[in-house]
């Protein structure tokens, strides 16, 4: 029994995990964690040399974006739609150009909301609340395209021979 399936034995934890968007919900507080470390680490340290402070912010939060989109895609593939994988046919590459197209909105409006609410608020907590937004957005587009369950070629055949 790996851990997983002893996790699924306590009621409440058994509950969260069987249910999609709490999975998509803990893949994102994952995300999240990478996100704000990765934004941290480049703002203060790793691009701490980059003048002006906003090109500094640029580049910290593409490389945390970057990363925490791996992260994302990775969990959510192996984890949250991990039934949708046996009837899907596509290349892992263009599964995540997929995931990585579907959440360009996302990205776009984590972006743009963290630069404007750091103009009032410090840039952490900016971005945690762009991410709340924009993780709406991403699941409904995910669960729509990237991790459709698509049916087998035989079973639709199936499908139409028996009509």
């Amino acid at each position: 029994m790996n851990y997983i399936e002893k996790l699924l034995r306590y009621p409440v934890i058994g509950w969260i995990l069987r249910h999609r968007f709490l999975k998509f919900g803990t893949v994102g507080g994952s995300g999240v964690l990478v996100n704000l470390v990765l934004l941290y680490l480049g703002q203060e340290y790793l691009f701490a040399a980059i003048e002006p402070p906003s090109m500094r912010l640029n580049v910290s939060l593409g490389l945390a974006i970057l990363c925490a989109t791996v992260n994302n895609f990775s969990w959510n593939r192996l984890w949250t739609w991990e039934d949708r994988n046996l009837c899907n046919d596509k290349p892992l590459l263009v599964q995540f150009g997929q995931y990585a197209l579907s959440n360009m909105l996302g990205i776009f409006l984590q972006v743009a909301f963290t630069k404007m609410l750091a103009a009032y608020f410090h840039y952490l907590p900016a971005n945690l609340t762009s991410i709340a937004v924009a993780g709406i957005f991403n699941y409904l587009l995910n669960d729509a395209w990237t991790f459709r369950l698509r049916r087998r070629k035989s079973d639709q055949d199936a499908r139409r021979i028996s009509r």
